[in-house]
């Protein structure tokens, strides 16, 4: 059976996607086909408007300012010299979700199984050594450390791997590195925690 060039274009774009296969993708097109026109125009807007977020030049979250900082870095109030490093956007979502970190982020992306930070992964952590360097003369860590880091990644096999390097990377630069404490049940997912368990997590971390 002949399928349209247009869903075939469609479900090779969407099907990239996390947690979307080829099946999902047709099936996503077809639905958005038989909703109407209306549907598929807003949606094509929708995804339009998403070419106007940038990245975060530090903790490389969302931006949606001119001067490519999201509204966490340029919080003022923020504790600057405590620094979550997280795997995933949403696990800085799932994190911020808690009201119990006052500190700023680094996002990682996607860590590898073999524990063996990728080129681009190791590059945010120089661009974050770069940052913790700059820290006033003064400050209760001193300049160039911060007072804490915590890597806030999956306790999982992957994400334990990947910890100690990272913090094989960042140890000369921060007073102490930390790990999220009990709360979180080994093999678990910060995405997926909710607010009580993360909070917990936070609190009791060492």
């Amino acid at each position: 059976m002949r399928i349209p060039e247009s869903i075939k274009k469609f479900a090779d774009i969407f099907s990239e996607l996390p947690g979307i296969g080829p099946r999902q993708a047709v099936r996503l097109a077809f639905y958005l086909v038989y909703k109407g026109g209306g549907i598929t125009e807003e949606a094509a807007r929708a995804i339009k408007n998403l070419g106007e977020i940038k990245i975060c030049k530090q903790c490389f979250f969302i931006s949606t300012t001119e001067d490519l900082l999201c509204d966490i870095c340029r919080d003022k109030n923020r504790n600057q010299k405590v620094i979550a490093v997280v795997e995933k956007d949403t696990d800085l979502i799932s994190l911020e979700n808690t009201g119990k970190f006052n500190g700023r982020y680094l996002i990682l992306g996607d860590l590898r199984r073999k524990g063996i930070l990728e080129s681009d992964q190791k590059l945010k952590l120089q661009a974050l050594k770069d940052w913790i360097k700059t820290l006033p003369e003064g400050s209760s860590a001193g300049s160039g450390q911060a007072e804490e880091i915590i890597i806030a990644v999956n306790p999982t096999s992957v994400g334990n791997l990947n910890a100690t390097s990272i913090a094989e990377e960042l140890k000369p630069f921060t007073k102490k590195i930390t790990r999220l404490g009990i709360g979180i049940p080994s093999g678990g997912e910060i995405e997926f925690a909710d607010a009580d368990t993360l909070g917990s997590a936070l609190e009791r971390r060492g």
